[in-house]
């Protein structure tokens, strides 16, 4: 039934004070759930918190970044963060002992506040995976509940374990959440414009990925998945 509809069955049931949405590809590090509820009882203001997420080797992974944008999305298709951080936060350079306030906290561990929830409304059922998180994120700070990354509580995330299967099929999911995103906040235009940007970005990526074949490198095989996954995304666009 997807993400969105399958957590707000669980939601609608529950009655505490505050909301875990959590993953099943993660281990949750002692203590970690103690500091994210203290830190919201501490905080009455804040809508939710998320925590310092870890790699299953023990390194940093991304746990948190700006609001999309049209410009943001842009930004990120075309890697334009290796030259200036817009569409992501430096995050790996953050304090791991600072608390900071950002946009998007990842979906794989948040903690919300129940009446927030109430205020704002619960995860929008057009998502059915993917950018359902970002879309609620949206309108938490929207709605004056600012989110809080809370790095002093540790998580592990495995990391897409649930998807591996199925694989092409989330990666057309992924895009066109994206597109139902721009287009409910930012307008119909932008969601047409967004459409030609993937466009843009998906052409290139099937007419040369396929060069990696005449390379013998490691990657090859996956570089060919993606430009298999960007023809399929050519071919879904006019639906989306």
């Amino acid at each position: 039934m997807g993400f969105a509809r399958a957590n707000n069955l669980a939601i609608r049931e529950s009655t505490g004070k505050y909301v875990v949405l959590l993953n099943p590809d993660t281990e949750v590090k002692p203590g970690a759930f103690d500091i994210l509820t203290c830190f919201m009882d501490e905080h009455p203001n804040a809508g939710g918190a998320g925590p310092y997420l870890l790699n299953p080797d023990g390194t940093f992974q991304v746990s948190c970044y700006p609001l999309p944008t049209l410009s943001r999305e842009v930004w990120r298709l075309f890697h334009l963060d290796l030259i200036f951080p817009y569409g992501t936060y430096r995050q790996e350079s953050w304090n791991p002992n600072q608390v900071r306030e950002v946009g998007v906290l990842k979906g794989a561990c948040m903690i919300l506040r129940h009446a927030a929830l109430d205020q704002v409304g619960l995860m929008d059922e057009d998502y059915f995976m993917y950018t359902e998180e970002v879309d609620l994120c949206y309108r938490f700070t929207s709605g004056g509940w600012p989110l809080y990354w809370v790095p002093q509580a540790r998580i592990v995330h495995y990391g897409g374990q649930s998807v591996e299967q199925v694989s092409e099929e989330m990666f057309l999911h992924l895009y066109k959440s994206k597109v139902v995103y721009i287009r409910k906040h930012y307008g119909r235009l932008a969601g047409w414009v967004f459409k030609l940007i993937l466009l843009g970005a998906a052409l290139p990526r099937v007419i040369f990925t396929p060069l990696a074949r005449l390379r013998k490198s490691s990657k090859a095989d996956h570089y060919l998945f993606l430009a298999h996954n960007y023809r399929r995304l050519l071919v879904s666009l006019p639906e989306m």
